[in-house]
């Protein structure tokens, strides 16, 4: 919907790609769908949700066994981010890596993003 031709909507870096691939063999698992939701103290906040069907209305990215499926409401907002998955000594976890987010708490869990007019603008631009 958002996208531009040639450009998936999306990265995966090969780290998630690994996490995501093993996820969704687990319990036979068509991809994982992420999107956002209102809530947490900036704004908004990343969803993740196992698919056992893909919506045709869904910006699909596959890369190395991996399938994300970028809700529709969401398109706009995720569109040029990086997902990666980070292991350290405390935890564990998917990080988004979003050129479209300007604010965000202190834990990184929720998130503020630029307006709808301006991220139609620049999606306007780039295609």
């Amino acid at each position: 919907m958002f996208g531009l031709p040639g450009k998936q909507a999306v990265s995966i870096t090969p780290k998630a790609a690994v996490q995501i691939a093993r996820l969704m063999e687990k319990d036979g698992h068509k991809g994982l769908r992420i999107g956002v939701k209102k809530g947490g103290c900036a704004g908004m906040e990343y969803t993740m949700d196992y698919v056992a069907e893909l919506d045709p209305n869904d910006e699909v990215v596959q890369q190395d066994g991996a399938v994300v499926a970028i809700a529709p409401m969401a398109q706009m907002f995720l569109f040029g981010t990086e997902i990666d998955y980070e292991t350290s000594l405390l935890e564990s976890g998917f990080k988004f890596r979003n050129p479209n987010v300007v604010d965000a708490c202190g834990c990184g869990e929720s998130i503020k993003f630029k307006d709808v007019e301006e991220l139609e603008a620049e999606r306007a631009q780039q295609g």
